[in-house]
Parts: C-alpha cells; sequence; structure tokens
C-alpha cells in the first residue's frame, strides 16, 4: 500500500513511518520540517511541504499514486495552543481541511487521524474508553476534536474510511537506538529525565507531590512508538471505505512520574536531580487509557510499553544522540535526510 505520512519527519509520524516500512508498505513523510527532523525519514522518503498548501498536498499524493494518508501533521503544545489559538485552529482544522481535500481531488478514500486523549474530560472514570464525554478543555484538544468531526463528516458524505487514534503519551525510542525524541522545547517527561543525565538541565521538575496517587505524583499512560507502529499497520490494513473508527492507544495500566524517574535511574546507576513543586493548573491526578476496543477488533497486543522497556529504549537513543539528531554522524556531515 503506498501511504502518505502528513508529518511524517515528527517523533510519532516518522516512528510509525519506518514501521510501515518494515512491514511490507510503501510510505513517504510530506513535513515543513518546523518541528520534524530530516534525519528521523529514510533517504528518498521525504517531500519537504505545508499541509496548509492545498496544492502541493494534491500534487504529491497524484504523483505517488496514494492509496491511504496518515495524518500525523499538527502543532500539538498545550501552553502554546492556549496563549495561540489562532496558529492551533490554522494548522489543525484548515490544514485537515486542506488533507481531505486533496483526498478528494485525487481519489484516496482511506485517512488514519492522529487525534488525542486531549480531547476528552478529564473528570471520565478511569481507564478512559472511546465513549468517554469528550469535552476538550484546551485550545489543542478543541483543535483535534474538530479534526475528528470534520473527517466524520467528509466520510460521509464522499464514501472515505476513517479511523480517529487517541493517543496518551507516545514515549520511548526505536530499540536499537539510532531514532528517538528530539525537539526544540521538550516538554514531555522522559526526555526531559535524559537531558538532566545529560546536563542540558540543572533538574527535573515535578509537579505535584500530593495527588491521590500510590506515591503523591501524578500517573500517566505510556505506549512506546513501536506499538503505535503495529496499530497504524494493523488499523490501515483493516480500513475500507464507509469504515468509521475510534480507538485510544496506551498500555492501560499507567506509571507515576516518581516510578519512570526510579526507571530512569536504574538505567543510567545513578540518582536523577528533581524537585516536587506546585502543581499546574488544570492537571488530572489520573490519566489511563482503555484500549480493549483495539485489542478485540483488530488483536493490537503492544509489546514495549512497561516503563521499563520504554525507559531503557529512551536512554539508548539519548547515549547515543546525546543532542538528538545533531547528534548522528551523518547530521554533523551535512546530511539534510
Amino acid at each position: 500500500m503506498n501511504i502518505l505520512c502528513t508529518g511524517g519527519a515528527g517523533y510519532v509520524g516518522s516512528a510509525c513511518l519506518r514501521w510501515l516500512l518494515r512491514h511490507g508498505h510503501e510510505a513517504i513523510a510530506y513535513d515543513d520540517l518546523s518541528a520534524g527532523n530530516a534525519e528521523a525519514v529514510p533517504d528518498g522518503r521525504l517531500i519537504v511541504g505545508d499541509i496548509l498548501n492545498g496544492g502541493q498536498l494534491t500534487d504529491v499524493m497524484a504523483q505517488h499514486h496514494v492509496d491511504a494518508v496518515m495524518h500525523f501533521a499538527a502543532v500539538a503544545s498545550v501552553p502554546e495552543s492556549i496563549s495561540d489559538p489562532d496558529l492551533y485552529y490554522r494548522v489543525n482544522v484548515l490544514g485537515t481541511k486542506n488533507v481531505l481535500d486533496a483526498m478528494r481531488r485525487t481519489g484516496v478514500n482511506r485517512i488514519v487521524f492522529s487525534s488525542t486523549a486531549a480531547t476528552y474530560g478529564f473528570d471520565n472514570p478511569m481507564p478512559l474508553t472511546e465513549d468517554a464525554d469528550q469535552l476538550p478543555e484546551t485550545p489543542y484538544g478543541t483543535t483535534k476534536l474538530a479534526a475528528e468531526r470534520m473527517i466524520a463528516d467528509y466520510a460521509r458524505a464522499y464514501d472515505f474510511g476513517y479511523a480517529w487514534l487517541r493517543y496518551f503519551n507516545a514515549s520511548g525510542a526505536d530499540l536499537d537506538g539510532q531514532f528517538g525524541e528530539d525537539r526544540d522545547h521538550e516538554t514531555h517527561l522522559i526526555p526531559i529525565i535524559f537531558q538532566v543525565v545529560n546536563a542540558h538541565r540543572e533538574k527535573l521538575m515535578i509537579y505535584g507531590g500530593t495527588f491521590d496517587t500510590r506515591d503523591g505524583t501524578c500517573v500517566r499512560d505510556y505506549v512506546h512508538t513501536d506499538d503505535l507502529g503495529q496499530a497504524h499497520q494493523r488499523v490501515i490494513e483493516a480500513l475500507k471505505p464507509g469504515d468509521g473508527r475510534a480507538y485510544n492507544l496506551g498500555s492501560g495500566t499507567g506509571a507515576t512520574v516518581m516510578e519512570v524517574l526510579r526507571a530512569a535511574e536504574n538505567v543510567v546507576g545513578h540518582p536523577i536531580a528533581h524537585e516536587i513543586v506546585d502543581p499546574r493548573p488544570g492537571d488530572p491526578a489520573v490519566l489511563i487509557a482503555g484500549s480493549d476496543r483495539i485489542r478485540s477488533d483488530l488483536g493490537w497486543d503492544p509489546q514495549h510499553s512497561d516503563v521499563e522497556t520504554i525507559v531503557a529504549s529512551a536512554w539508548r537513543w539519548h547515549q547515543q544522540c546525546p543532542d538528538g539528531y545533531a547528534s548522528k554522524p551523518e547530521a554533523a556531515a551535512g546530511k539534510s535526510g
């Protein structure tokens, strides 16, 4: 299958693209590199382009005889979405419309959408199921939910098949340590921990130590990028025109911030500097996925989403590339990807 991955140079998009290539599919990345890394995409698989450029999207889908789209391209910072909602509505909503319109023009009729747990209201019972109330509390979650609804509307009108995949905490690195998480402004727990280890930060700030959890720190559901790749493969292979699916992707267990920190200390072999500070407004104590639906429907079986495996894979990446993709030999030699 020829699959176009918008945002395919990003952390999750590139991981899924590499998984698809290893499992018998043809895949290309379409990415403006505003947040992605060219070095994360295998040679010859990257087209630099903007999802706000509908004409280019159409040309790429036609020229590459695309059969299906995996739409990862988005802006995804909760604090930034609050301070700059215009950016989020343009990229996450208008950008999605451009993708759908390009699909219509080229006869592509299957799309898998990279959605998020942020579309849910966090007052729902845990673990969250796909039937939980969707009451997003930030512009990021609202724009992702708007994109979901738009995709469903297009699907009904134009006979698309679609799936919304709502990620919880995408984590980890390729198991050989060659590809991993690298952002200019990191907000995710595990890479921040290893930035402390690699002396890029003084210490880890833990937001809240008195939540009603087993050690007082927040519980989150971490899912390895290889397991996300497996889910995307299973969904796209099962998806038919006229289908509409929604799946949560998470381990279903959850780990506290302190448990993740202790796992990191175990793999590096020494304590990691940290400080517990006041919780951030709106942070839920517990956020865990109920992923029974995709397990039952498609036999999804995550293999690498225990915290120890996730943290160890991330550490291999941060050991080999302490400055991210800039540390890779080909980047140092001036390779653009």
